[in-house]
């Protein structure tokens, strides 16, 4: 199984409507492809590193489900908002359960 974890941080003037957007574009990707066992997103709270305002997660049945989500066109066009909205800046990494 594999972890996907990304960290999102955004300009200034990126609203909270925005955010909450984007958070339920992530989300509505869950239904629509496959290899994937959970998938989570929401606003960051913690103090530390609050400059990432969307934290978004998904758990992958294996490298080829994570493969075919990197490639998938809906989810080419969640990234396409991502940075419609403002995104500065993203951290992500992947790690093996």
């Amino acid at each position: 199984m594999i972890n996907r974890t990304v960290l999102l941080k955004f300009s200034e003037t990126t609203t909270q409507e925005q955010l909450q957007e984007v958070i339920e574009q992530f989300k509505a990707l869950k239904n629509h492809l496959t290899g994937i066992v959970d998938l989570q997103a929401g606003l960051n709270f913690a103090e530390k590193s609050k400059e990432y305002q969307v934290v978004l997660t998904v758990r992958f049945e294996d490298r080829a489900a994570l493969d075919a989500y990197a490639n998938d066109e809906k989810h080419q066009a969640v990234a396409a908002f991502i940075r419609e909205v403002g995104r500065v800046d993203s951290i992500g990494v992947d790690f093996e359960l």
